[in-house]
């Protein structure tokens, strides 16, 4: 494995999880949202992820099979959790329904804070492996001018 793949694989693991945690974000801040544009409560996004594979041929594939070989990860997209949103009885509410109950988003605060410590940590990992793999080649470059 190159130097150069090692940071693009550590770097790729930190753009993803940055984006994890944008989205944490996004769903953390309308977890009151009841009214979107298309007139909904606002839906629980979550972001997954696979292997950036950057290798299409099959020869490739193959020597990819017999030795290891990462390439990073990338998002393979963001999707929306259908799960049910969580009814509330409050009959004063714009947006409750004939019964008095409000649709809120299905964002439950502590498992957003629970998956954005996750990432965090997954972000410190991939940064610290970024960090080691510069000292390597620092070293490399310091052994190379007879230092």
């Amino acid at each position: 494995m190159a130097l150069f793949q090692s940071f693009d694989i550590a770097a790729s693991g930190m753009t993803a999880q940055r984006f994890r945690m944008d989205t944490i974000a996004e769903n953390i801040a309308n977890v009151n949202t009841t009214r979107t544009e298309d007139g909904t409560p606002y839906r629980r996004k979550v972001v997954s992820f696979r292997e950036k594979l950057t290798s299409p041929t099959f020869s490739d594939a193959m020597k990819k099979a017999t030795e290891f070989r990462g390439d990073g990860v990338k998002v393979s997209g963001i999707y929306n959790d259908m799960s049910d949103y969580i009814m509330e009885y409050d009959p004063e509410h714009p947006d409750a329904d004939e019964n008095g109950y409000v649709s809120y988003p299905n964002v439950n605060t502590v498992t957003e804070m629970t998956n954005l410590i996750d990432s965090s940590r997954a972000y410190e990992a991939n940064a610290t492996a970024f960090n080691a793999l510069k000292s390597i080649a620092s070293a490399g470059i310091q052994i190379g001018n007879g230092s």
